[in-house]
């Protein structure tokens, strides 16, 4: 169907969900991490399992270079974002699913935004001695640029200034458990919602590629954008091969109109 039948759905809709996945980081310019000169390129990721870095003092020191890299080039929020946020500030979203950790929608204003696989924009108290890859910390959390100052005094491996606890990125690593009650949150708006917008997913990682299918039992429509097929598409009532920016920016500002389209376009 064509992005018609995507203004339609949106005038349509009050209780929009957004499920995110890596394409819309990557049209902020953030490289997918498993993608030629991503990050999985220079540093391997067997290095950064919860285990390893609750045990290698050396590892902490790579992860915390692997996360300056990261934040290396200032990266901005996209149309995609702004679309969440602008839906979201008009009464007609309910928040944002995503999994990705670089705080980009957030940044362009939305609120209600649940992060499956946390942040990179702080750091935490993990413990002291962690183990069964869960978190174990006294509840101290930071910015990132807090741990980076604290490499840049000459500490590779910072600890927690409460407890003495290891300090790591408050992001879930190769081996560690999802954050509690997260799961729980985001399968609580897949349920409410009455459109289910899922951009830049492969769909294909579970838990989180059961979102849609949880909005979809519940009786809501499902929007899919993506560059390449996934395992859902039969699921979707609209399909655009696309970029997310590119498609849902103009028909957030078509549908909301108020002079947004700067941002959303």
């Amino acid at each position: 169907m064509s992005n018609a039948a995507l203004v339609d759905l949106l005038r349509e809709a009050t209780r929009v969900v957004g499920f995110t996945g890596a394409g819309v980081s990557t049209e902020s310019g953030i490289p997918d991490f498993r993608s030629p000169g991503g990050v999985w390129s220079r540093f391997d990721p067997l290095d950064f399992t919860f285990s390893r870095y609750v045990g290698s003092a050396e590892v902490r020191a790579r992860s915390w270079e692997m996360r300056r890299e990261f934040f290396a080039t200032p990266f901005e929020p996209n149309p995609a974002h702004h679309a969440f946020a602008a839906l979201e500030a008009a009464g007609r979203c309910r928040g944002v699913v995503t999994q990705n950790i670089d705080g980009l929608h957030q940044a362009a204003g939305s609120r209600e935004v649940v992060e499956l696989h946390g942040t990179a924009t702080e750091v935490m108290c993990i413990g002291h001695a962690p183990a069964m890859g869960t978190p174990d910390g006294c509840g101290f959390r930071q910015t990132n640029a807090w741990a980076l100052a604290q490499v840049d005094a000459g500490d590779p491996d910072p600890a927690c200034p409460l407890c003495g606890g290891l300090v790591k990125s408050a992001t879930v690593s190769f081996e560690q458990v999802l954050f509690p009650g997260v799961v729980e949150r985001a399968y609580g708006l897949a349920a409410t919602c009455d459109l289910m917008i899922a951009a830049g997913s492969s769909l294909q990682v579970y838990p989180a590629a059961g979102l849609p299918e949880v909005a979809v039992g519940h009786g809501a429509r499902l929007v899919i954008v993506n560059d390449e097929e996934t395992p859902l598409d039969d699921l979707a009532t609209v399909v655009v091969r696309g970029n997310a920016g590119e498609t849902l920016g103009p028909a957030v500002a078509e549908v909301l109109g108020n002079g947004r389209a700067a941002r959303l376009g």
